[in-house]
């Protein structure tokens, strides 16, 4: 059976070429970069020229970046480091309802147990922020608002740049969470975003797993949430993970400033996938129709859930999900389909193709001669 893997949001293949730059890191270069002989060294002079290549990318100082290990770490830096330094200026948060859950579960604990207030943005069918809402929101002693650039689950970009500026004015730190945003979105630098914090994370592009950076913009400087050393600038305690850091950074320059999820390749595809599930009993695709990501579709069966239909999909080869890969194996009803209005019942039936540079159009109408049959399956008819 042809196995075929539409969950691209949730992981992408080590690029072949970025596993080579990173073998010397995992035997020749194997110091610890915080030693001061010449192995140690020689590894600290490998991570300063790893910083530097992405700065020249970011087009940023390097100085501006902070190496982690993914992207909620660069989340959970973002809101508890620059919450907690802003404290004594004010104790109100803004983010959007429909973050994912290494910025949500953050902001909720920061409520819950160290007396911030947070407000959650509503957001309108689509999955959209409006502006208005956040300038509605806002209040003197407003410190950070953190809103992703695009939406895992369904695809939805938002309006950073203009929240963001909007933010500056007014003093506002922004924060966003650009995972998704890398390599299927034009890229020309970090200013960009308008944002004061910007979350990255490699495997979303062909990168390792378990490396990701936090941009931070200067001279703003977030309270470490991980403390045991002087690593990266004294912002991150731990010894760098100097294999998955270059990766991190070779895969960024061959796959985010030319997108690797080509919308020119991809877009026709999702459009053609889309009509067909539309056609379909039950069906209702989900997300911004025209302002989403080129390689994700979204949609609800009415009358199903969603272990049940990706299993179906799982039998027939189809790799699909339910949203988040960070929620697999849960109960609960989407969050963001909540958010956009969806019922308890159509949210937890939630299915998610997110296609990648590998994705051909005959997978395309294999998964579409597949679906009637899974769902008549699912559905006893």
């Amino acid at each position: 059976m042809q196995t075929i893997y539409f969950d691209y949001n949730a992981t992408t293949t080590l690029d072949l070429e970025v596993r080579e730059v990173m073998m010397p890191f995992l035997g020749d270069v194997w110091g610890n970069p915080s030693s001061v002989h010449r192995i140690g060294r020689a590894a600290r002079s490998a991570l300063d020229d790893c910083r530097y290549r992405l700065a020249e990318l970011w087009r940023c100082k390097p100085s501006e970046m902070v190496f982690t290990s993914g992207g909620t770490e660069s989340n959970n830096l973002a809101i508890f480091g620059t919450a907690r330094l802003l404290k004594p200026r004010g104790r109100h948060l803004i983010t959007s309802a429909v973050e994912h859950p290494a910025a949500l579960h953050a902001f909720d604990q920061l409520e819950r147990l160290e007396g911030f207030e947070v407000t959650r943005l509503a957001v309108d069918a689509h999955g959209r922020v409006e502006l208005q809402a956040l300038m509605d929101a806002t209040r003197p002693d407003t410190t950070l608002v953190s809103v992703m650039a695009a939406n895992n689950e369904v695809g939805t970009l938002q309006p950073i740049a203009e929240i963001g500026a909007w933010c500056r004015e007014r003093g506002i730190r922004f924060h966003t969470d650009a995972v998704q945003a890398f390599g299927k979105l034009p890229f020309s630098g970090m200013d960009a975003f308008h944002a004061d914090l910007v979350s990255v994370c490699a495997h979303k592009f062909h990168g390792p797993k378990g490396a990701g950076a936090l941009f931070i913009r200067s001279p703003l400087q977030p309270i470490p949430i991980l403390v045991g050393g002087g690593h990266e600038n004294e912002r991150r305690a731990g010894t760098e993970n100097l294999s998955a850091i270059a990766g991190l950074v070779e895969a960024f320059a061959r796959f985010v400033p030319s997108p690797v999820f080509s919308e020119q390749q991809l877009r026709p595809m999702v459009l053609e996938l889309s009509r067909a599930v539309q056609s379909l009993p039950g069906v209702t695709v989900r997300g911004d129709p025209t302002l989403g990501l080129s390689n994700t579709l979204a949609f609800t069966v009415a009358g199903c859930d969603s272990m049940a239909l990706l299993a179906g999909l799982d039998l027939e080869g189809i790799c699909a999900s339910s949203g988040s890969a960070c929620s697999a194996g849960s109960l609960e009803p989407s969050h963001v389909l909540r958010a956009m209005g969806v019922s308890e019942a159509e949210s937890n039936a939630l299915v998610r193709f997110s296609l990648g540079r590998k994705s051909t159009a005959e997978e395309v109408s294999l998964v579409i001669d597949a679906l009637p049959s899974v769902l008549r399956q699912i559905r006893g008819g």
